[in-house]
This record gives C-alpha cells, sequence and structure tokens, in this order.
C-alpha cells in the first residue's frame, strides 16, 4: 500500500513544528524564486512539506536513510505538486544516487550532531558534487563557537547526546567551516534562530575576497 495513503505513517517532531517557520523566513530571504532543493535528512517530513507549500517555484526533493522516515515523508507530502517521492539517501554514500544531478539549494536540518563526525565532511563533498554554480547549501542545527558562550542548555544536550553515543555531540562551527572550505566551499552567512540554533549559509568559494 502507498504509505501516503495511510495517515499513520506520519510521524511528529514538535521541534520542526517549532521551528519550521523561523527557517521558512530566512529560505524565502536567501533563496531565488525558483529553482530544485534536494533536503538531506528529511526525517519526519514535516519541513519538506512546508517548505514545498510556502514555495511554490520550487521543486523539493525529500531523502533520509531511514524506511520509517521515509514512509512519514511520503505521508506528510500526499497531493504536493512540487514534491518529489522521497528518496533513500545516506549522506555517506559515495555517490547519491537518484538525487538530481544539479540542484539550487542543498538543505539539512539537525544531522550533524547526530551523526559521526564524517556526516560533515561526506556532506561537503556531496554538496560540492551536486550544487549549481550559484547553488547554496543551507544548515540548520545547534553549534558551539569559540568566541560565543555556548548556552546551558545546549551543553546538557552536548552531553546527553555525547552518553548515547560518543560519536554524537555538538559540532564547532570552525571545524565545519573547515570542512567546507575542503569541498571549495565557504560560509556566507550565519543566522542567529530561536532556541539557540544557527542556521548557515554555504556557497562556491569563488576565490574572491570574504
Amino acid at each position: 500500500m502507498d504509505p501516503a495513503a495511510v495517515p499513520e505513517a506520519r510521524r511528529h517532531s514538535p521541534a520542526a513544528e517549532r521551528n519550521r517557520e523561523p527557517i521558512l523566513a530566512v529560505l524565502q530571504r536567501v533563496l531565488p524564486p525558483r529553482g530544485v532543493a534536494l533536503e538531506i535528512a528529511s526525517g519526519t517530513g514535516q519541513h519538506a512539506a512546508h517548505f514545498a507549500a510556502a514555495l511554490p517555484g520550487w521543486t523539493w526533493q525529500p531523502s533520509d536513510p531511514s524506511p520509517d522516515a521515509l514512509a512519514s515523508i511520503a505521508a506528510w507530502c500526499a497531493g504536493l505538486p512540487h514534491v518529489r517521492p522521497p528518496l533513500r539517501l545516506d549522506v555517506h554514500d559515495a555517490e547519491w544516487r537518484g538525487a538530481p544531478p544539479r540542484v539550487d539549494a542543498i538543505y539539512v536540518a539537525n544531522l550533524l550532531h547526530i551523526a559521526p563526525w564524517s556526516a560533515c565532511a561526506a556532506l561537503m563533498a556531496g554538496a560540492a558534487r551536486h550544487l549549481a554554480p550559484q547553488g547554496l547549501l543551507i544548515v540548520y542545527g545547534p553549534f558551539v563557537e569559540h568566541d560565543v558562550p555556548t548556552a546551558p542548555s545546549n551543553l546538557a544536550f552536548d552531553a546527553d547526546l555525547r552518553q548515547r553515543d560518543p560519536a554524537w555531540g555538538l559540532r564547532a562551527l570552525d571545524d565545519v567551516d573547515t570542512q567546507a572550505r575542503c569541498a571549495g566551499l565557504r560560509r556566507r552567512e550565519r543566522v542567529a534562530m530561536p532556541a539557540n540554533n544557527l542556521l548557515l549559509v554555504y556557497e562556491r568559494d569563488t576565490g574572491g575576497p570574504q
């Protein structure tokens, strides 16, 4: 049976419900009127459904490595004309099979701290392969910054993550930027978001002034 026809397939993330509007406001500002977006680690599918409905000039390609997530994404996005069927994709894959060869944006939320550090290099390498010349990589989540005090809630969150899996944890923004530069990308923008999160915008490094 098509999972989109089964409402029970929908998973729900309260965090995705809370942060979707602040994230959308930034997407509406930084993205052009139309394009193709690839979402990595779409999770429940709530973001894909919300952003695709609010950005009618964009075609949205959600993805996730989890079969349960794919079913939830399909259920949330059922009937939305600009959302492609969810793609099974792990950011670590050497090739992102099935993904559009060129996309105008890659969006990923809350992945890097609940994946091994190798996911960051894999994300940047994949973005370098698939982004169009003017394309943007947009990354949302909590990060640690050397010149900004880390909120107590983020410190507690980091400790909890590392207790659950030693390979997890909040990432240092400088380290993420370094991985981006290794892949030929540079950070264009840092946007402070509610609940001590950041939204980071990366673009191809053309060698101009920073």
